[in-house]
């Protein structure tokens, strides 16, 4: 970010400039809180050839005429020369001017109210060499955006002001071809009858209208010609959402157990922020406000809440915001879920009877609650809330007492309470008990290998401060064990920094290094485990399901080292069963696969020579058919891959090898599944 705040800054410092700058990027993300926080304040800072710069900022959010553009620039003007409103701003401590001050001062003006008699410096009107212009919302206008650059354009090219235009450009795009669509289409129509075109059948009637209002309505084209000449760069405003959401959190320290809560949770906001499919820190702002209320009223009312259900109503408040306000949906399509029994009866029913009617809802789960286990994901008080802007108390307690009965604290096992619940919040009477239970549980291997692991954190906090009989030494022989059997049914997980940073406690380092360094080799054996299924499951396609396999293959291994898991003798036997078409397009898609990932496919790269070998050993002697031609081809891109990686030749094997070979000459090509 601080690259950007220099580049715009260098454009300011340049002795002469006859362009303009654009800072782009989509709405709410902050573009304009980026200008008066880390532009603006270092502009109005600087002093170059003894002169001190000026910003002067306007908003064309709704500028209906050129005449209010200039209007905004007399007023910005004019207060900036009035020596006793600077005075009141400093003594206020106030930066910007009110916009509704400035509808006062410029009513003032208009009925002759002079301000202290001060006289206007018309010096300052000829003086240009320091003055900065932003204009924000260029998208927003209602006027024409080619009107509106080709004003800006007599400040840069004329005047050489430094010039920096705001703006979503992507936004722009659409409303420079969606703009008065209704009159655009009808005199499109008239043309093409006037033409003898309309009634023609050589291309469908939409594709003609469209085509002639892009020939005769090309604003796109006049956008892009006026820019060229206007704007010298252009910036993408893409910020860091951790540090931007750190200082939204800061709102609400009034409050000491939400923020705390919040802080804890930081990784899960922005998770489900970046899940959200959008970039809009309002959507953002507005969803953290309304979950304001509702940890304060389930605090209130429900104060010994399980921390996980508050988590699960975190991600589904920022969650329901998103799909609702950022229009990705119609508020419609949650109105009929009366409960979370409901919501979890339509996921199975879109899973398993596959009823693409609640295709969304599954979408949405698999999104926002992807590698989250909650048991109860759907509360309707929120959907509500966040809909209606109505907190229904009785929507609410009724949420609330389900929930209480069937997922609270009550019903849970003793693995999940330590995890997703704040230990102390465990009765002395309880807590010998859920001990004695996960210790069982960790010792029979019936957890995953990363909730071991995570145990094992709250355990050696236990051991340190005496809540336990055990020491590290014991419990650390105790752990290895129960991962070792955990490892043989666990899953492997993707996302260890993410389940770590669960840990609701500190943890100590040297407590732990053992501990993660034998859970990374176990997760890498999972992780082989997992690729070696999958690897047979792809190859097992060639040849008879051709089209799974490619689609397999382009969706799920073009940057995993898939061919690392699989023998080559078999997939060599595979490939020459299939059709030379196939034999060319599996070629290409190595190729491109390389180029595109060639870092993360490096692990495979001994297999892909051995199988290299073995091609050339079958071609060795053989008479030249098409298929001899195409695995020609095949081996030497399997050559041009091996290239790009500067390994060791993997020696031949012995005289085995062309034992196989030769009965891989003799197979059919219908065989085994």
């Amino acid at each position: 970010m601080e690259d950007l705040v220099e580049s715009i800054l260098d454009y300011i410092r340049s002795d002469y400039t006859d362009y303009a700058i654009m800072i782009n990027g989509e709405w709410g993300v902050g573009k304009t809180h980026f200008w008066n926080n880390k532009i603006k304040k270092k502009i109005d800072s600087m002093q170059l050839n003894g002169k001190r710069y000026t910003t002067i900022y306007m908003s064309l959010y709704g500028i209906s005429n050129l005449e209010e553009i200039s209007k905004k620039i007399f007023i910005e003007t004019t207060q900036l020369m009035d020596k006793n409103l600077r005075k009141f701003m400093d003594s206020t401590g106030q930066n910007t001017i009110p916009e509704y001050a400035k509808t006062g001062l410029d009513m003032a003006n208009f009925f002759g109210v002079t301000q202290n008699g001060d006289k206007i410096d018309y010096s300052d009107f000829f003086s240009t060499d320091d003055k900065v212009l932003c204009f924000d919302d260029l998208e927003r206008a209602n006027v024409d955006v080619i009107d509106i650059l080709g004003y800006i354009n007599n400040f840069v090219e004329h005047d050489h002001i430094k010039t920096i235009i705001i703006c979503n450009e992507k936004e722009l795009a659409t409303k420079l071809k969606s703009s008065n669509i209704e009159m655009k289409t009808f005199i499109a129509t008239y043309l093409l009858d006037k033409q003898g075109e309309l009634n023609t059948t050589d291309k469908p009637m939409v594709e003609k209208i469209r085509g002639k209002i892009e020939h005769v309505f090309d604003k796109a084209n006049d956008y892009e010609r006026i820019k060229e000449k206007l704007i010298g760069e252009t910036f993408d405003y893409a910020p860091k959402f951790d540090y931007i959401i750190n200082g939204i959190l800061m709102r609400y320290e009034k409050n000491p157990d939400l923020i705390r809560f919040l802080r804890e949770n930081t990784r899960l906001i922005i998770t489900t922020f970046e899940r959200s499919g959008t970039r809009n820190l309002r959507i953002l702002k507005h969803a953290l406000n309304d979950f304001q209320k509702i940890y304060e009223m389930v605090d209130k009312n429900y104060p010994n809440l399980n921390n996980r259900i508050m988590q699960t109503m975190l991600i589904f408040t920022i969650a329901i915001s998103f799909e609702i306000k950022a229009g990705k949906i119609t508020k419609d399509k949650f109105i009929n879920i009366k409960d979370n029994s409901e919501y979890k009866s339509l996921l199975v029913s879109s899973r398993i009877l596959m009823d693409n009617r609640q295709f969304y809802i599954k979408e949405f789960d698999n999104n926002y609650y992807y590698n989250f286990k909650a048991e109860y994901r759907f509360f309707k008080f929120i959907e509500y809330y966040v809909r209606t802007r109505i907190f229904d108390m009785r929507l609410f307690k009724e949420n609330m007492e389900t929930i209480r009965n069937t997922v609270d604290t009550e019903n849970l096992p003793g693995y999940k309470r330590i995890l997703t619940e704040e230990y102390w919040k465990i009765s002395d009477e309880e807590f010998g008990k859920i001990v004695l239970e996960v210790l069982l549980d960790v010792k029979q291997g019936n957890l995953e290998l990363i909730d071991i692991v995570k145990i094992y954190a709250y355990f050696s906090y236990f051991s340190r401060r005496e809540l336990i009989e055990y020491d590290i030494k014991s419990l650390k022989s105790v752990f290895f064990n129960g991962m070792n059997l955990s490892s043989l049914k666990s899953n492997y997980c993707p996302n260890v920094e993410e389940e770590l940073s669960k840990i609701a406690i500190e943890q100590i380092e040297e407590d732990m290094n053992e501990i993660l360094k034998h859970f990374n080799q176990l997760n890498n054996q999972l992780l082989d485990k997992m690729y070696q299924e999958k690897a047979e499951e792809l190859f097992k396609c060639i040849p008879m399901k051709m089209e799974e396999f490619y689609d397999k293959f382009e969706n799920e291994c073009m940057n995993v080292p898939i061919f690392k898991y699989y023998d080559a003798y078999q997939l060599f036997q595979r490939i020459s069963c299939a059709s030379n078409e196939d034999i060319v397009l599996i070629k290409e898609k190595l190729l491109n696969r390389v180029e595109k990932f060639p870092k993360e496919i490096e692990a495979e790269i001994k297999n892909i020579k051995l199988l290299k070998q073995i091609v050339d050993d079958y071609l060795k002697g053989k008479d030249q058919t098409i298929k001899i031609v195409m695995f020609k081809e095949f081996s030497k891109s399997l050559g041009v891959i091996i290239d790009k990686y500067k390994v060791n030749i993997i020696p031949k094997k012995e005289e085995k090898n062309r034992s196989n070979i030769i009965f891989i000459e003799n197979i059919g090509k219908i065989w085994y599944n």
